[in-house]
């Protein structure tokens, strides 16, 4: 029982001290304003990485980003059951920013399998969250991006 004991509170010090950070929990680096993002291609997916990307937009800094935004959103069909019915679906989400100040062109890509759902009603909102996940971590990845070129 002791012996039992001290591996489990050895193993606590151990993983807890292991120097892990997220990735995206230091927003304080943020040295730019997004001041404006012209949005082409799907609406729905846009709509949810202008709320994301607003938040990067920011007074009294005198980098400030012009982007252009090139939004693709595809939904396939991944298989199908022996009666035809299709059972699974991959969802992708394809972003290409421009930033206008240095040329540059930053390319995003997020992928998802889902399963169909009997329930359309449902499979829509769940597609409907899915794109909003796609938005933060996109919008998240093109913070790191351009923190880095900078």
């Amino acid at each position: 029982m002791i012996k039992k004991n001290t591996i489990i509170i050895s193993l606590i010090f151990i993983l807890t001290s292991c120097g892990f950070t997220p990735i995206y929990l230091n927003n304080n680096n943020i040295n730019f304003s997004i001041e404006q993002v012209d949005y082409i291609g799907d609406k729905e997916l846009n709509n949810f990485l202008k709320i994301q990307l607003n938040k990067y937009k920011k007074k009294n800094v005198d980098d400030k980003i012009f982007i252009e935004a090139e939004s693709v959103y595809n939904k396939s069909v991944l298989s199908k059951n022996e009666a035809g019915e299709i059972t699974n679906y991959e969802l992708k989400a394809e972003v290409t920013f421009l930033v206008k100040s240095t040329n540059k062109k930053i390319k995003i890509i997020e992928k998802k399998i889902i399963e169909s759902m009997d329930d359309k009603f449902e499979e829509t909102r769940k597609e409907r969250s899915i794109k909003q996940s796609f938005a933060y971590s996109i919008s998240n990845k093109l913070k790191s991006e351009l923190i880095n070129t900078k």
